[in-house]
């Protein structure tokens, strides 16, 4: 039977996503309710503004509803956007009119900084090893598993992560801009803790399918 996915349809680059899932064989649903988000199986948050997804979740009764549910292990995957939306501390959020800072729906024990590969101008793609997706069905066992082409648009990068969350990739620090020690380092753009996945990038621009595949098995239980 088909898994029930939706994608959050508050913000963003939905469309991609729910082509993405749907070639793959799940049903994508486009979702802004609480109540849509009942008989799901799992859910995409997909790239776009954290702040505005944050705004408009809480706006229209989402976000409480999708925090319980991620504490009681839904599988969500967040890309970009979408990554900093599961991190459980922003590392530079930003304030509202009100000097409230902005919130994310957590789960994931980590830190991530937003925009931290630079503005629009900065966006670039690289070839990346992404671990787990080697015992992917649509992976022939006898190749060696092709990298990811990633696609980085305003993205985020990981900071740090706690004990259980597990770093699938890094880009290399000849890929990454200087810190403010003046040194180029790896960067973590993708992590797993659980039922949660989350991406820096976005695996959906250039038709990569091999994420959201690698949801789709969590969700079945065979990842």
């Amino acid at each position: 039977m088909a898994p029930h996915i939706g994608v959050l349809a508050l913000q963003g680059d939905v469309r991609e996503h729910l082509a993405a899932l749907d070639s793959l064989g799940a049903l994508a649903l486009p979702v802004k309710s609480p109540r849509e988000l009942a008989d799901l199986d799992g859910l995409v948050i997909p790239g776009g503004e954290s702040t505005v997804i944050d705004k408009l979740s809480r706006m229209y009764g989402v976000a409480e509803v999708l925090k319980a549910r991620i504490a009681d292990g839904f599988p969500v995957y967040g890309s970009c956007a979408g990554m900093i939306m599961l991190a459980d501390t922003i590392a530079d959020p930003t304030s509202n009119l009100k000097g409230e800072p902005q919130q994310s729906f957590g789960g994931i024990d980590m830190v991530v900084k937003r925009n931290a590969f630079g503005r629009q101008v900065d966006s670039f793609e690289v070839d990346l090893a992404i671990r787990g997706l080697e015992s992917l069905p649509s992976q022939d066992p006898n190749r060696a598993t092709a990298p990811v082409r990633a696609a980085f648009i305003r993205a985020p990068w990981v900071q740090s992560v706690g004990e259980k969350v597990q770093v699938l990739a890094k880009v290399p620090a000849e890929n990454t801009p200087l810190g403010a020690d003046g040194l180029r380092v790896d960067r973590i753009v993708a992590v797993r803790s659980g039922n949660l996945l989350a991406t820096s990038f976005h695996p959906e621009v250039g038709g990569e399918r091999r994420i959201h595949e690698l949801f789709i098995q969590m969700i079945r239980g065979d990842a």
